[in-house]
């Protein structure tokens, strides 16, 4: 009887197997995406109502998402590593497209507008060549976030006081505003710059 169990059992795994494997082939020959598309699920990325300000006081929506390549990062001026550190990496594209007459729109939309007033995220980010710092009421900030389908939690600081969780990626999209890809937190910068010289000439 143990025998006939597991002889069963190894022909449900054999016979599972078969079919991951017919499932595979079937999206490698027909469903698979051409180079450069996109899943349908990543198209509506940074789509959405939410009605933001500029650290210089111009408005910022969906609508302004187009019009040039642009990367998108998310962070907060209290950040302790991963916003330093990110922005330390996008003076690095910087002056590396510099030398060619280029530079990427780039903009930091904070996920704690409590304490990153315009004034406050102006001068965050005015050492770092072309980043614009973006803030907005909780409400409007909420709507970006679930726009970019991004994370971000107040995480409670022993004594008072609160820091931030929130994703590291940098978004990055087309001069459609179109999503186009990601850079992963610190990522190699040569492999970041071919992403980033793709998405220029795109």
């Amino acid at each position: 009887m143990a025998d006939a169990n597991s002889l069963r059992m190894l022909r449900a795994v054999l016979w599972a197997a078969v079919v991951t494997a017919a499932l595979i082939l079937l999206w490698a020959l027909f469903l698979r995406p051409e180079p450069g598309a996109q899943p349908m699920a990543l198209q509506s990325l940074g789509k959405g109502d939410y009605a933001l300000v500029t650290a210089d006081g111009q408005p910022f929506t969906q609508a302004d998402l187009a019009g040039q390549p642009t990367a998108v990062f998310f962070g907060f001026t209290h950040c302790p590593d991963v916003c330093p550190t990110t922005l330390g990496e996008v003076t690095a594209w910087q002056e590396d497209l510099a030398r060619d007459g280029q530079q990427l729109r780039t903009l930091f939309i904070t996920v704690d507008p409590e304490r990153d007033t315009r004034e406050v995220l102006g001068e965050y980010v005015s050492w770092v060549p072309g980043v614009t710092g973006i803030t907005g009421d909780r409400a409007e900030i909420d709507k970006a976030i679930a726009a970019f389908r991004i994370y971000a939690a107040p995480v409670p600081l022993e004594g008072g006081g609160y820091t931030m969780n929130h994703s590291t990626q940098v978004l990055l999209f087309d001069a459609r505003g179109a999503y186009f890809g990601l850079i992963g937190y610190r990522e190699d910068h040569d492999r970041a710059m071919g992403t980033i010289r793709r998405l220029l000439a795109s």
